[in-house]
């Protein structure tokens, strides 16, 4: 370890890493942006000095080295909210900072939500203080294709220092809003049937596009113009990103459905409101469902079924299950207390956990850097002051990328 300088030595902690490993005592040395090493070994009460962290690390003699002594305390990795507009849609500036929706065509695969990140969001601080490492921010749902989302970690000074995946997938809408949006301007879609009609033609579109675009490689005269759009949705018809389906009633989880077989691309259920009416309908398609928000009232009638039992009636059945926040809809922080609230309505605690962390790093596509403690991954990591599902508890230092960003 002579190429380096320095190393960080998170010490004396009661590490659950998420994996297939339980609970266990010991300690993490971060090395650079990563965990490097993991030690087992039982809590210790007295203080930890570079003597004991050479021994257990075996680290040379001029490595410097910074302890952080955790004191017994709990150690997971950092938290991930798998939908959320932080940043895109910020909360202080009601105009000027919505940029969620580009209302003027029901069909923009073209726009990222890359662009329309403010780094400087107050949401980003808020998750950070609150535990939540990384999150997928995306378009709203005002559109039946809304354009692209992206993979973030909340700290960073320009996006470009914060995108872990980008484009992480493509978000299209079901049910109420984008009938109400372009039902409201006389256009198309008015009804459900609208809607699921303009997604299959953007669809066909783009595979007569990717036809054109083979035609073209060999004969150049045949190869079309290049268009944004449908070189998003080639991207899922390759199934390089999945179709991000916003959708609460059980009728709009199953149109969703019948649109990605009838394609064959990757599919994720956001929302999935009504989801515990179908659970076994949706375990025997394998989707994977981003629960939530459920901490809000009953704002419009595809909520009228909302319940904290989602999340743990689909999980129950083996569903791959993420809760999510909707931020700005639910206040990003309270991720962890919409996965209490799951449990106290019957989910499994364990899974509740696995649900803020390495079920969304795998359902967003980032589980090779991020979800869990293991070596060679993101030194994204909270210690807790106590259970993190119970609300006497709260985050004592936050870290991302193996920088401290709590405190602050």
């Amino acid at each position: 370890m002579n190429e380096i300088e320095s190393v960080t030595i998170i010490a004396n902690g009661r590490i659950k890493p998420m994996t297939e490993e339980e609970e266990f005592s010991g300690s993490l040395l971060i090395k650079g942006s990563k965990i490097s090493m993991i030690a087992k070994h039982p809590l210790m009460s007295s203080e930890f000095d570079e003597t004991w962290a050479r021994s257990t690390f075996q680290l040379d003699k001029d490595i410097k080295i910074k302890i952080i002594d955790a004191q017994g305390k709990l150690l997971l990795p950092g938290f991930i909210d798998a939908h959320c507009h932080v940043g895109i849609g910020e909360e202080i500036y009601q105009y000027e900072g919505d940029d969620l929706n580009e209302m003027t065509d029901p069909l923009t695969p073209e726009v990222r939500a890359i662009d329309g990140i403010n780094p400087e969001d107050e949401g980003f601080r808020d998750a950070r203080l609150g535990g939540i490492t990384c999150v997928f921010s995306c378009p709203g749902s005002a559109n039946v294709v809304g354009g692209t989302g992206v993979v973030l970690k909340t700290a960073g000074r320009v996006v470009e220092d914060m995108i872990v995946r980008d484009p992480a997938g493509l978000k299209i809408a079901f049910g109420e809003n984008p009938k109400t949006v372009y039902g409201e301007q006389k256009k198309m879609p008015m009804t459900r049937m609208g809607t699921a009609s303009l997604l299959r033609q953007v669809l066909v579109d783009a595979q007569n596009y990717k036809e054109k675009l083979e035609l073209g490689k060999k004969d150049p005269d045949k190869a079309p113009e290049r268009d944004l759009g449908m070189e998003m949705i080639n991207l899922v018809l390759e199934k390089k990103m999945p179709l991000r389906a916003h959708a609460h009633r059980a009728d709009d989880i199953m149109t969703a459905i019948r649109i990605a077989r009838e394609f064959d691309v990757e599919l994720v259920l956001d929302h999935c409101t009504e989801g515990h009416k179908i659970a076994d309908i949706i375990k025997g398609y394998d989707y994977p469902a981003i629960v939530g928000p459920s901490l809000v009232n009953r704002a419009k009638v595809e909520l009228k079924d909302k319940t904290f039992k989602t999340p743990g009636i689909l999980a129950e059945l083996g569903v791959k299950v993420a809760i999510m926040t909707d931020h700005s809809v639910t206040p990003i922080e309270h991720l962890p207390l919409c996965a209490a609230l799951a449990v106290r309505s019957g989910m499994n605690e364990e899974e509740a956990l696995k649900a803020i962390t390495i079920w969304p790093a795998q359902i967003i596509g980032v589980a090779e850097r991020v979800g869990s403690l293991e070596i060679g991954k993101d030194a994204d990591l909270v210690i807790w002051n106590g259970n993190p599902l119970t609300l006497d508890s709260s985050t004592e230092l936050v870290m991302i990328d193996g920088k401290i960003v709590k405190p602050e």
